[in-house]
């Protein structure tokens, strides 16, 4: 029989502390691990939700206004095409994932291009000329409202600042 003397005994009693504080460590170290993927996924999420509604915008501007400028047999058919196009474009869809998902200041500039694109579209069905003066202030209102939005995505990703706009103004 071995008879374990008074070091024996501390090195017995501690293997359990150590082990535990192992345990520990390995949970903890996997917490923030686990932490650091679930803030890079809600990033990517954000620029995958970024990137719809940008690209959902300038589709649907670009539809809008070679719908405002084709002929169509009548006022109702032109009013029908560019509801249908809006309706069609996804930006409500779109949208809705900006409000599900981004911080409120991205939200609000968000949702200030999509009412810049409703107007547009309202003014050509109410008759408004493409490139009137009507017409080419709500299209700056809408180049402003969408580079404020650029800008708080970008804050909001961590990238940034741009040092030139995305499309220049009309008067340029």
């Amino acid at each position: 029989m071995v008879q374990a003397g008074p070091h024996g005994l501390v090195a017995t009693a501690l293997h359990p502390v150590r082990a535990a504080i192992g345990i520990v460590a390995t949970l903890v170290a996997d917490r923030n691990r686990w932490k650091h993927e679930d803030v890079k996924e809600a990033l990517r999420l954000r620029l995958d939700i970024y990137t719809q509604y940008t690209t959902t915008v300038k589709v649907l501007g670009e539809t809008l206004r070679a719908l405002g400028e084709r002929e169509h047999p009548s006022d109702d058919e032109r009013a029908l095409a560019l509801r249908e196009a809006f309706r069609d474009s996804g930006i409500a869809v779109a949208s809705e994932r900006m409000w599900l998902i981004a911080p409120q200041p991205v939200v609000k500039a968000s949702n200030s291009v999509f009412h810049c694109l409703r107007r547009i579209c309202d003014g050509y069905i109410d008759g408004t000329a493409v490139s009137s003066p009507e017409d080419r202030a709500r299209w700056e209102e809408r180049g402003r409202a969408a580079a404020k939005m650029r800008k708080l995505m970008r804050e909001d990703l961590g990238v940034g600042p741009l040092t030139e706009r995305h499309s220049p103004l009309l008067n340029d």
